[in-house]
């Protein structure tokens, strides 16, 4: 596969390292400080999050796109989408969305076309650690997270098949799912609220410090789910509507403090962080409106 991948932030970084180490034709975008920390490293630069040994993965880095790809595999944040979709316009391929979005797949397509769109959400994540990319090892848990893709229309497509057999043959757990619109509406009903209360509590493990903050965080989950009026996608999520509060309060607390909260992007205070909540917050505020 001739792959693009737009976005060397975290998850952008070890999409492409681990495409590449399958033998697929990766180039990975950047832009900036990152572009220049690729090249002066000759690659990306990955380490266990707990460990001292830094890998480096030779994956080739661009500028900006060629002319044509088998798959343009997108991920930077929300409010950077405008701009990605701007530069795709003229560059043939399907394009894959990896990242958040709540506002619907047909604002995705205004650009470069709705029948190029793909949906998903990456299923890995990790901390920037200077230019190093540190990440979580797979255990047994994380192995059964599969990464959920799928078509706007929740249609089983030959493209959507061949797209999840290629990243599972790369030792990408990918699953297809048939309601990813819904799938990243319900993400964000919980992602939001969850990123906003841990970047005023100044990180996870102070957040579970403060169960007030965590139980005051809950109810806003509660009321965007509440709000869709449907069950939601996926069903896990269901949990956070039925289960008792006292409950899921001490779960939340524990999650907060665990390692995959704490290496993950809950821990990215930055402004980037926060101009993708404000934008998704926006289109969850949209979306709601839209529904009622």
């Amino acid at each position: 596969m001739k792959l693009l991948v737009y976005g060397a932030g975290v998850c952008g970084s070890l999409f492409a390292a681990r495409m590449h180490e399958a033998g697929h034709d990766v180039s990975l975008l950047a832009r900036g400080e990152r572009l220049a920390a690729l090249r002066l490293h000759g690659g990306v630069l990955r380490a266990e999050a707990d460990g001292t040994a830094v890998e480096r993965v030779p994956v080739p880095v661009v500028e900006r796109p060629g002319d044509a790809y088998d798959l343009i595999a997108v991920l930077v944040r929300t409010h950077q989408v405008d701009a990605v979709r701007e530069s795709l316009a003229g560059v043939a391929g399907d394009v894959l969305f990896l990242l958040n979005w709540a506002a619907g797949a047909g604002e995705l397509g205004g650009t470069i076309g709705r029948e190029r769109v793909l949906l998903g959400f990456p299923a890995f994540g990790g901390t920037m650690d200077g230019d190093v990319v540190r990440h979580r090892r797979a255990d047994r848990i994380t192995r059964r997270v599969a990464m959920p893709v799928g078509e706007p229309d929740g249609r089983t497509t030959p493209r959507l098949e061949r797209i999840v057999e290629t990243f599972r043959a790369a030792g990408i757990g990918t699953r297809a799912e048939p309601r990813m619109d819904a799938w990243l509406r319900t993400h964000a009903d919980f992602e939001v609220p969850l990123g906003q209360a841990v970047h005023a509590a100044g990180g996870p493990v102070e957040l579970a410090a403060d169960p007030d903050a965590v139980r005051a965080m809950l109810h806003q989950v509660r009321r965007n789910l509440a709000a869709r009026g449907t069950a939601p996608v996926p069903r896990a999520f269901t949990a956070l509507r039925v289960l008792p509060q006292g409950l899921l309060v001490a779960l939340l607390r524990r999650f907060l403090r665990s390692p995959t909260a704490v290496h993950s992007g809950l821990s990215d205070r930055s402004p980037a962080t926060t101009a993708e909540l404000d934008r998704l917050a926006a289109q969850l505020r949209a979306t709601t409106d839209t529904s009622r």
